[in-house]
């Protein structure tokens, strides 16, 4: 980036308060700013976001690498408390897209955004999926998830790449007889309170998953709008548990506190009341 745009990309160092603040400045003067850091490094800058930015309406685009369980970096790095930290902040977007081309479709409608706030967008650490991209970009609606799948009795509303896993778990599901619905749903804040709605009018049950803290994110955010429902369905909440997660691979992290395919067909089947066979 800094040799393709000498002129238009910074490296602050390890200066994320300065980062912060940096590309609010550039946003009062009609810039487009993009702030790249790591989650586990935003936590750093966390005061200069309310306060440079947020009051400020400012529309800077936090672009946060290394979200959810960052694997062999070790517990330093995971990045598994942005949702919960940033959904409180007024004027901020709040959003992570399953797969590269929701990633590239994301970054582009951030950067013709002109409304008065800042829009965070999480990723994972690691490689592409290599999968087929097509040429140019497309705006996306803010604020709106997508259905990947409809089905029986539990409905599976997935934030970011997490919803991988649900993928696979539900094809495995599939050739059990049990099929789920599925959401991918973007967005923590705004949340797509329309989708919700179409969820809670046809499933018994809903199961929320995120690669991130359960307590206060994206699962939060959906049991506290069911919740001003006043309707009778139940909210499980799949995510990090409130503990340190230590070093390890992505996977070997994700299937260890339960969030991997494994552990999302035992809550699937849980919540169906299926007898599971250890």
């Amino acid at each position: 980036m800094m040799n393709t745009f000498p002129e238009r990309a910074f490296d602050v160092s390890i200066a994320e308060q300065h980062a912060v603040t940096f590309a609010a400045a550039l946003a009062t003067q009609g810039k487009k700013a993009f702030a790249a850091l790591y989650s586990t490094f935003l936590q750093r800058g966390y005061d200069q976001v309310i306060h440079d930015v947020a009051i400020q309406k400012l529309p800077v685009v936090f672009c946060i690498d290394r979200a959810g369980i960052a694997g062999a970096d070790g517990p330093t790095h995971h990045g598994l408390y942005d949702v919960a930290y940033l959904r409180t902040v007024p004027n901020m977007i709040v959003s992570s897209p399953m797969n590269e081309q929701e990633l590239r479709d994301m970054l582009y409608t951030a950067s013709i955004f002109d409304d008065d706030a800042a829009w965070a967008i999480r990723y994972p650490r690691g490689r592409a999926t290599g999968m087929a991209l097509r040429d140019g970009f497309e705006k996306t609606d803010i604020g709106k998830g997508r259905i990947i799948n409809e089905g029986d009795r539990v409905a599976v509303l997935s934030f970011g790449p997490i919803g991988k896993y649900v993928i696979e778990a539900s094809e495995k599901l599939y050739h059990e007889e049990i099929e789920i619905g599925h959401f991918d749903m973007r967005y923590a804040k705004p949340l797509d309170t329309d989708l919700i709605d179409h969820v809670l009018s046809n499933y018994d049950s809903i199961i929320t998953i995120e690669d991130g803290s359960k307590l206060g994110g994206f699962g939060s955010a959906v049991a506290e709008y069911v919740a001003s429902k006043g309707v009778a369905v139940p909210v499980s909440i799949m995510g990090v548990p409130d503990t340190i997660i230590e070093h390890g691979t992505q996977r070997e992290l994700h299937d260890e506190v339960g969030i991997g395919p494994d552990g999302i067909m035992a809550e699937i089947k849980k919540s169906l009341g299926v007898l599971i066979n250890e």
